[in-house]
């Protein structure tokens, strides 16, 4: 019996000597405080985190607290407390350190562009809810490039002194494409024609090239944008885009996308009227400047670039502080919209500071020279968003942005400019065909921002079947810190004019040339030519005018341009005119002496959505110093200026050799329609009827054996252009309706070329 009670005791002794459930006992003071299971982390760091201190009771709030506040350290994937005695006692076991991050299966995303994503470091405690968070920037990023089957599995790899590989391995998935596009609500416009409007395209075979038909979800929503912009433009003030819903089809490997929207009545324009509040301002001085009309469909665009020039020109009147500001006001019953543009006082604000970043091979001052506004000037809307546009056009930059920021006192703002720079250099070959030249070949040589400093050099060399050159071209920008494009070409050209005239002739010379504007759509040009032209290689039987112009001479020309352009684009334009005045002098110096004169204008209407009449024409007259005008100064007609006809198809020509001799005068002029074929508008294909007419006479001397009878010649037809990704093609059919019998007739025409 008292050897049981003495065993009981001893039992309980060593019981009271272990550790104890913080629930069995919380009465007592903490003696100490011991942490167990640390290797990296110090034991005094472990109770730095912890609320409770040695001599504090035993309170097991203050303990769980602890406890928590240990987890959300991220420093332990495991945090236990005990008692042992008057001693509590805590046990840890750390989160390992990652020792390497590396990424498996990516093919579509750089290694770099994913380290970029994930927020996990080398060296960086591990934890699990930071791998999964990482792990879902990852699939954002793949879903972002349309990737929606994409998925990643984190592997962790054990290393000695608890360090572990972090490894992401990925499976990119097909792309997850755009199956079908639909809207709900449109009546003025038709699904395809919206769908042109909108950057994200269903999915097919020929777009295989471009990322436009896969989903992403940034472009859906810039797509609304370009939505609400197109029916703005078409007189739709109250349009809306009600919703934009993506669907993914049960196999995760397409989309269809549906736009709701609500177009509302289409508006025109009502009364259009101009008033200011400047003092002893007159707005008729600036009446001019607004070109929309009362009866027009309401553009927004139209609107805004009315408000652009109405600043520019007040600006230019020397009111600096300028503010435009449309009053619009709807008329639903009549569905109009009045609009009137307010000229008043703007804020007194100046331009303290223009802050250049992201340019490490441009110099600032290519970037500075192209800002309408400088340090000190007025703050002015309207030229910080031409200034934005100079900066754009240039092409040396990906992306520009432009954004105004408080100065330092209130009426100083700070221009901050941050662009990406591109590649400006190329070396391209070529391969193409021209019904005047034959099959061509082409290698080109090009930079754009030479040395960084906005110059363009470029070499050419083409060999075609009848004409070869070589062309070596240097261009700057400002030359001597004026906005004044300067520059010279030198070049050789050898042309086979066999078929026209009988010879061969050779150029060989140089160029030197200035261009400047004189006002925002006014330009002028100076350029002087000195080449050599050589006639050699005459036909037997060649007529007699050829034959008195073979030899060498030398011309020294001095020409004047003046170019008054308000088309709304340069290579397709759909709306405005140009009006082109050329003169040319030849006979400073050298063997031939002239005086031509050269206008061309052209007039683009559009007559309905995509639909563009265009009417041009041109006018010249040349005449001779002292002498006759040499064969190869004088006009040719026929060919891209007269489709129906041949290059030198009309005009004075040798009855006995049938060469052409050029003319003194020419007039042209042609009627087009450009249309759409119903085709997606990537693809640049339009069709096009056309009416061309002219004419060309003059021929000093003349004789009994010169046809040149000055009539007027007319021809009909169709073509067909496409705007490549490789560069313009065209093949025109046309007809000659009236014609001399000594004309060349070309019924197809055909110029097409490629860049690789």
């Amino acid at each position: 019996m008292v050897r049981r009670f003495a065993l009981f005791v001893v039992a309980a002794l060593a019981l009271l000597a272990t550790e104890r459930p913080l629930s069995a006992q919380l009465s007592g003071v903490i003696s100490e405080i011991v942490v167990e299971g640390a290797q990296r982390i110090e034991e005094d760091t472990v109770r730095s985190y912890m609320l409770v201190r040695r001599g504090d009771p035993f309170d097991r709030a203050r303990i769980d607290q602890s406890l928590k506040k240990l987890f959300r350290t991220g420093l332990f994937a495991d945090v236990a407390m005990g008692r042992r005695g008057n001693a509590l006692v805590v046990r840890v076991v750390e989160n390992p350190v990652i020792n390497r991050i590396a990424f498996e299966g990516n093919r579509r995303i750089k290694d770099e562009d994913l380290e970029a994503e994930v927020t996990l470091r080398p060296r960086v405690i591990y934890t699990r809810t930071k791998v999964q968070n990482d792990v879902q920037r990852i699939l954002t990023l793949y879903r972002r490039r349309g990737r929606y089957a994409a998925t990643v599995d984190p592997k962790v790899i054990q290393l000695p002194q608890n360090r572990v590989d972090l490894v992401f391995e990925i499976d990119e998935g097909e792309a997850t494409a755009v199956e079908r596009i639909r809207f709900v609500g449109n009546t003025a416009f038709s699904d395809s024609r919206l769908r042109e409007e909108i950057l994200t395209k269903e999915t097919r075979w020929w777009r295989f090239l471009t990322g436009d038909d896969t989903y992403d979800p940034d472009r859906v929503t810039f797509d609304s944008e370009l939505l609400r912009r197109f029916y703005l433009n078409e007189g739709f003030a109250d349009f809306q885009v009600l919703s934009a819903v993506a669907e993914m089809t049960p196999d995760r490997k397409s989309f269809f996308i549906t736009y709701t929207v609500d177009e509302g009545p289409r508006y025109r324009l009502g009364k259009v009227d101009l008033t200011s509040n400047l003092r002893d301002f007159d707005v008729s001085r600036v009446a001019d400047v607004v070109e929309i009309e009362s009866g027009d469909w309401y553009s927004a665009d139209d609107v805004e670039e009315t408000i652009s020039d109405l600043t520019y020109e007040v600006g230019e009147l020397g009111i600096a502080f300028v503010d435009v500001r449309p009053r619009v006001e709807r008329d639903p019953e009549n569905r109009t919209i009045d609009v009137t543009f307010q000229v008043n006082e703007g804020p007194r604000v100046f331009v303290e500071r223009i802050d250049v970043t992201g340019n490490v091979r441009t110099e600032d001052r290519v970037i500075r020279r192209e800002f309408r506004l400088v340090e000190g000037d007025p703050f002015n809307a309207a030229r910080l968003r031409d200034s934005r546009k100079e900066l754009t056009d240039l092409g040396f930059f990906e992306q520009v942005e432009v954004e105004q920021v408080p100065g330092s006192a209130p009426d100083k703002t700070v221009i901050e400019v941050d662009v990406q720079e591109r590649a400006t250099g190329s070396l391209s070959f070529g391969a193409g065909f021209s019904t005047t030249n034959g099959a061509l070949g082409e290698v080109s040589i090009q930079e754009a921002n030479l040395l960084g400093r906005g110059q363009n050099l470029k070499v050419t060399a083409t060999i075609a079947q009848r004409q070869s050159k070589i062309d070596l071209s240097f261009t700057e920008p400002y030359f001597l810190g004026r906005q004044v494009a300067a520059g010279f070409d030198v070049f050789h050209t050898s042309t086979d004019q066999q078929d026209t005239q009988s010879h061969d002739q050779s150029i060989t010379g140089g160029a030197l040339r200035a261009g400047y504007p004189i006002t925002k759509h006014l330009s002028e040009s100076w350029r002087y030519t000195l080449k050599q032209t050589k006639i050699e290689n005459i036909a037997a039987g060649a007529s007699t005018y050829v034959l008195q112009q073979a030899g060498t001479s030398l011309l020294s020309e001095v020409s004047h341009g003046l170019l008054y352009d308000r088309r709304d684009s340069v290579l397709t334009p759909s709306e405005g005119y140009y009006v082109r005045l050329g003169t040319d002098l030849g006979g400073v110096g050298g063997d031939r002496r002239y005086l031509r004169n050269t206008l061309r204008s052209e007039y683009f209407y559009p007559v309905a959505d995509q639909w563009v009449l265009s009417v041009g024409g041109s006018a010249g007259y040349i005449v001779g110093l002292g002498e006759d005008v040499n064969i190869v100064d004088r006009y040719y007609v026929g060919g891209v200026d007269l489709r129906g006809f041949a290059s030198s198809g009309i005009g004075p020509r040798d009855s006995a050799t049938e060469d052409a001799l050029g003319g003194q005068w020419k007039y042209t002029g042609s009627v087009q329609l450009r249309f759409p074929l119903g085709l997606p508008n990537e693809f640049g294909i339009t069709g096009r009827l056309f009416s061309d007419f002219g004419s060309l006479g003059g021929v000093e001397p003349s004789g009994p054996q010169v046809q040149d009878t000055g009539a007027v010649r007319l021809s009909v037809g169709a073509g067909l252009g496409w705007e490549s990704p490789v560069g313009p093609i065209g093949i025109d059919f046309g007809i000659p309706v009236v014609k001399e019998s000594f004309d060349i007739e070309e019924t197809m025409r055909v110029n097409f070329g490629t860049r690789f």
